[in-house]
């Protein structure tokens, strides 16, 4: 049962057959085992079952002993940053994107660092089995428990990354799809001169006017529509647990992860010259010319928070951007924040002359495939046939799957953390050459896959 919900990077399943009151009691009790803090940081999202799950995740780690900090709702980054700034381990109660029915678990420790299956959760997820399996033993003292408003604290630190004076009175649009960025944007935007709009600011986990997904289009229909008919200057796009965003410009279109990378990264090199800048490697190959161009060091990762957050540590970069949304900056703990990526580019407009329609155009390079994803019988079998291939065409690499690199065009395979799939994810110098070099690919991965059955 347990490990069914530990993912990749966090905890998500189903409420209340996959997680509930007793298996959330567990899991607060292993990791504040694991942790071996003496007080631990929770909040929670809009779901329906957040408050419940989130009672019973407080009371067994309190009932081992580790005192609470109580932050009620927040947002993921908002739970990121009170980690770092409060120096204790943190627990957010979100699935993030996923509908209604789902609920799940995104833990850090101090400092806002991160766990993944690699160094913590597959222990947790034994230690809380065998508390359902056999009890969870009481500590001689029950832990404290506190409240704690941190919503203040995170917009300030928030607008802190960016000159107030400079910011003009821009229009904007932000769609928070009745998840959390309707608690944060507005208190982050109090303090600015901006005349912001929010479309579904109601705190509703039932989501009654779109899924909390803005990397699907059709998600973004009414923010592109409404950013259009107000004659705005910019649309945010943010999902359940507000971590994430996605930008929409004045023309009512959609601006990609990689694209969104390249104009923080820039802004953020023109004070920070020679900082490196990080990127994963399904970016577009733009990211990294864009970052050398403005004096930047630009070095390439895996997919994934708690691989970039490691090497953002180890380098000490400055900025760390995914094609998913996901923003990392190092003076948040190296956390994500979207809030953030957004900040600096509303200062970006308001420096300059031009529409984001325009300064876009000067960073998009080349045209994208998205993520075309393939269902396969074995995802290491495939991945050889592929690799077998295109052995001796172009310049490969093994860092997350398979990435093959033609000159002309580029393309990564990497396997699902959770699913029997394939991602693919291409590029090429046009939207023809796209089309014609993913159904290429495609056709190897079929191949590969009936040869196999």
């Amino acid at each position: 049962m347990i490990s069914a919900i530990f993912k990749a990077y966090d905890v998500r399943g189903t409420v209340p057959d996959q997680l509930n009151t007793d298996i959330a009691r567990a899991i607060g009790a292993a990791f504040a085992v694991f942790s071996k803090s003496s007080k631990i940081a929770v909040a929670r999202d809009m779901r329906v079952s957040g408050e419940q799950l989130s009672s019973a995740f407080m009371d067994g780690a309190r009932a081992v002993g580790t005192g609470i900090v109580d932050l009620g709702l927040g947002s993921t980054d908002m739970l990121y940053f009170s980690a770092g700034e409060l120096d204790m381990p943190g627990a957010m109660f979100t699935a993030s994107h996923n509908p209604a029915i789902y609920n799940g678990i995104k833990m850090c420790l101090s400092g806002a660092r991160p766990i993944s299956s690699d160094n913590g959760l597959a222990e947790i997820a034994d230690v809380a089995q065998g508390f359902l399996d056999n009890g969870i033993p009481a500590a001689a003292r029950t832990g404290s428990y506190e409240q704690k408003e941190m919503l203040t604290r995170f917009a300030e630190h928030v607008r802190s990354f960016i000159d107030l004076d400079k910011l003009k009175p821009l229009k904007v649009v932000a769609d928070t799809a009745n998840g959390m960025g309707g608690l944060v944007v507005p208190a982050v935007f109090s303090e600015l001169p901006c005349q912001l709009e929010i479309l579904f600011p109601e705190l509703d986990g039932n989501f009654p006017n779109h899924p909390a997904d803005p990397i699907q289009p059709e998600n973004l229909i009414d923010l592109k529509q409404h950013v259009v008919a107000t004659g705005s200057d910019v649309g945010l796009a943010f999902d359940g647990d507000a971590d994430r965003v996605f930008l929409v410009d004045d023309q009512g279109q959609t601006i990609s992860g990689s694209t969104t990378t390249a104009l923080v990264a820039k802004a953020l090199l023109a004070k920070h010259p020679g900082s490196k800048i990080l990127y994963n490697l399904i970016c577009s190959k733009a990211v990294p010319e864009i970052i050398s161009e403005n004096g930047g060091i630009p070095i390439k990762t895996r997919v994934g928070h708690s691989f970039i957050k490691t090497v953002m540590g180890e380098t000490d970069a400055l900025f760390a951007g995914e094609h998913s949304g996901h923003y990392y900056f190092r003076d948040n703990f190296r956390a994500d924040s979207g809030l953030i990526a957004a900040m600096v580019v509303l200062e970006v407009l308001s420096t300059s002359d031009r529409p984001l329609s325009q300064l876009r155009t000067e960073l998009e390079r080349y045209s994208a495939s998205g993520e075309v994803n393939t269902k396969v019988q074995d995802v290491n079998d495939v991945l050889a046939f592929i690799e077998n291939a295109y052995e001796g065409r172009g310049k490969m690499d093994h860092m997350d799957g398979l990435t093959v690199d033609l000159g002309d065009w580029w393309f990564n395979v990497r396997p699902s953390n959770t699913e029997p799939l394939l991602r693919l994810n291409l590029e090429a110098k046009s939207d023809l050459e796209v089309a014609s070099k993913v159904q290429e690919v495609l056709a190897v991965i079929s191949k590969a896959d009936s040869e196999r059955k």
